[in-house]
């Protein structure tokens, strides 16, 4: 029945997936509630089946020996397995309905967290490789899944053990107060003693990972540089300091789940011995003495277990707060009405932006009017903030003030994947995806049309290098385009974006690693926008990319000190003798 229903629940939730705009732990939580209460059902039966063994003690001494009948003890243990039986399978049913809970909690919460992992670089500098919000979804979705849970499910029944031992004696049943009042003492320790631990464990292992990453994705350059030695050590010390924070974090949650475990077995064998004495004082019988013991064990194993589990709680507890911090910042608003495809001119009005979590701008004031069928060069020294303005004008990183509008429309009025389609970025670090050429020119689209991945790739000028390989559009590039040369990776990106046409297209460098032969398809490819009404924003320090533009924009110090038409502008700053703009300099020179 719960199976049937958690079934239902799945398509539900996949239908919720495909509406929901911003999808939150709580709303995780509120769809599993029907199965949590199927597993509150399911420990209650296991709680009052766990009182089996007591009760079939309690029989055996108190009515089969004294009577030594051998039909009753048959008919005990037959009712015994059975209710053994019974227990189990309510058992396989609670671990059952937690592993499907886990999965659903994965449908509905992994597309929004991998989301807003993907977002969250754009609105804050978060620390190590950026994968902590997939991490602390996978230690969500391996608690819900494990042994955790029934501890705490199982420990609201301590009171009704309890009880039963005062109805075996008071003595046995203030004995198992005790012992409840000591394991609950060690479980408030070990959250106090190991939350300040998992806390910097956690943020340890951020800045080991992001070390880590790092490392691998210069693999090439410690290599041939012989940085290998240096690198090392200095991953030895990162590891160092987070192997000696999960020690002490290990350290206290083992050392209270021991000191536990022996005060539980202390206490079983106190309560014996207890037991014994009542047995020899005539206020108890023996079959009392073994059942108390047994069930005050009980009473308190789930206790102990949640102080086994108290490392994990913690982890997944510390990990369900950081997602939903991280999808409560992520969260995007109502999608806004369509708007129509841009098509006449680019506004940029007093822009000033910054990079995520830097308090300082990069750069102010840059405001400029771009018309259909314009390419503007943006040259300046280096950390100008050329880069910096471009991200920020895609809505890449925040911006402080100001505004890009697109046919008089703020970009916020479309939506993400809507501006996406009419617009194309070409950045500084070209990286592209594990799949074909093809999958990558069309941003891996599932409906991408053949004709218009060609488009593209014409476009680019790239269409005769593609059919040139062994397995043309189908060619797998590998992972990040490690089987394509740099020239070839930085063409396949331009290809890609230009694919659909789109109006707006922001190059960072283009030509940083093109021959002779890939700067002259590129100054066509922006040509070829140019054409057909679209806005190119070229971003160079290589001054052939000029030849293409019509408009100059020149960046200093986070200032747009000049824009106009490229003749202008370089012939008035050429006469100034700053040489902080040299590159105008030798970008004159060239053309000349």
């Amino acid at each position: 029945m719960y199976l049937l229903r958690w079934k239902r629940g799945v398509s539900i939730v996949s239908k919720f997936n495909k509406q929901a705009l911003n999808v939150t732990t709580g709303d995780a939580l509120r769809r599993s509630w029907w199965a949590f209460v199927g597993v509150g059902l399911a420990s209650a039966l296991i709680n009052i089946l766990y009182l089996t063994g007591s009760f079939y003690m309690l029989q055996v001494y108190d009515r089969v020996l004294p009577s030594k009948s051998l039909p009753t003890l048959v008919s005990l243990s037959i009712l015994a397995l059975l209710l053994y039986l019974f227990q189990g399978w309510f058992e396989i049913i609670r671990s059952r309905i937690l592993v499907r809970i886990a999965a659903s909690v994965d449908e509905l919460l992994n597309g929004p967290v991998f989301q807003a992992m993907l977002q969250i670089p754009f609105k804050t500098r978060i620390p190590g490789d950026g994968m902590q919000p997939i991490r602390d979804f996978d230690h969500i979705r391996s608690f819900l899944s494990g042994m955790g849970p029934p501890a705490f499910f199982d420990l609201p029944w301590l009171p009704f053990y309890v009880a039963i031992c005062f109805m075996f004696h008071p003595v046995i049943g203030w004995m198992a107060i005790f012992g409840a009042v000591v394991l609950a003492g060690l479980t408030y320790l070990t959250n106090v003693s190991s939350r300040t631990q998992s806390k910097l464990a956690n943020e340890s292992s951020n800045v080991r990972n992001g070390y880590a990453s790092l490392s691998l994705r210069n693999a090439e350059v410690i290599r041939a540089m012989g940085m290998a030695g240096r690198v090392g050590q200095i991953w030895e010390e990162k590891n160092g300091a987070h192997r000696v924070l999960m020690c002490s974090a290990s350290d206290v949650g083992n050392q209270y789940a021991a000191i536990s475990k022996i005060f539980r077995m202390a206490l079983q064998s106190a309560v014996l011995a207890a037991g014994a004495i009542l047995v020899m004082d005539g206020s108890a019988s023996a079959g009392i003495m073994i059942a108390a013991s047994i069930l005050t064990s009980r009473a308190l194993a789930p206790v102990e277990l949640a102080i086994a589990n108290w490392k994990g709680f913690v982890t997944a507890r510390d990990a369900w707060r950081r997602t939903s911090d991280v999808l409560a910042a992520t969260a995007e608003k109502a999608p806004p009405l369509k708007l129509p495809r841009p098509s006449r001119v680019l506004t940029v009005e007093k822009l000033a932006g910054t990079a995520p979590g830097n308090k300082g701008l990069i750069f102010i004031d840059v405001d400029f009017t771009v018309q259909a069928g314009s390419a503007v060069g943006i040259i300046g020294m280096s950390a100008s903030g050329k880069s910096a303005m471009a991200r920020v004008l895609l809505q890449l990183w925040p911006t402080v003030r100001g505004s890009v509008r697109l046919d008089g429309a703020e970009l916020s009025q479309w939506s993400t994947e809507d501006l996406g389609k009419y617009v194309g970025y070409l950045p500084q670090d070209v990286e592209l995806f594990n799949g074909t050429i093809a999958e990558n020119i069309a941003r891996f689209q599932e409906d991408a049309s053949p004709a218009s991945i060609i488009a593209a790739a014409k476009a680019a000028r790239i269409h005769d290098m593609v059919i040139r390989l062994p397995n043309g559009y189908d060619t797998e590039i590998g992972e990040g385009g490690t089987l394509l040369s740099a020239g070839q990776r930085q063409r396949v990106a331009l290809a890609r974006a230009l694919y659909g046409e789109p109006f707006l297209i922001v190059l960072d460098e283009p030509n940083s690693n093109l021959d002779a032969e890939g700067e002259e398809a590129l100054s066509e490819a922006i040509l070829s926008v140019r054409a057909r009404g679209g806005i190119v924003l070229v971003i160079a320090h290589r001054p052939s990319v000029l030849s293409s533009v019509d408009l100059v924009m020149v960046m200093n110090g986070g200032r747009m000190n000049a824009f106009g038409p490229k003749e202008e502008v370089l012939g008035r700053v050429v006469n100034k003798p700053e040489r902080q703009l040299q590159v105008v300099v030798d970008t004159t020179k060239t053309k000349s």
